[in-house]
């Protein structure tokens, strides 16, 4: 690299740019974080809020499945019940007793 390559435009361009940004990074980057605290915070706060009601929304549909199987298994009780009733009947039929008899 000659001498005169550091005094092209684009060299000199890039180094205001540089020394620029350098200079004003002490005086913006305070005023950024006084504005991004809060959003960021707001964020934060707003991820929390939607993890609990995401918890809460799983504890509800659980407890909705729960009492579905516990329909479900009640209606096969129900089912082999009525199944072992009418078992016994036929049974009984076959034996020549009346059905109110078996039971």
């Amino acid at each position: 690299m000659a001498i005169e390559d550091i005094f092209k435009v684009d060299s000199v361009k890039g180094l205001a740019i540089g020394l620029g940004v350098a200079i004003l990074i002490p005086v913006v980057l305070p005023a950024v974080a006084a504005v991004a605290r809060p959003l960021v915070r707001t964020a934060i706060k707003t991820g929390i809020m939607m993890f609990d009601k995401g918890w809460e929304t799983v504890a509800e549909m659980s407890e909705v499945v729960e009492d579905l199987i516990a329909e479900a298994k009640a209606e096969i009780e129900e089912g082999r019940a009525v199944q072992g009733a009418g078992e016994t009947v036929e049974a009984a039929s076959a034996a020549g007793e009346e059905p109110s008899a078996a039971r």
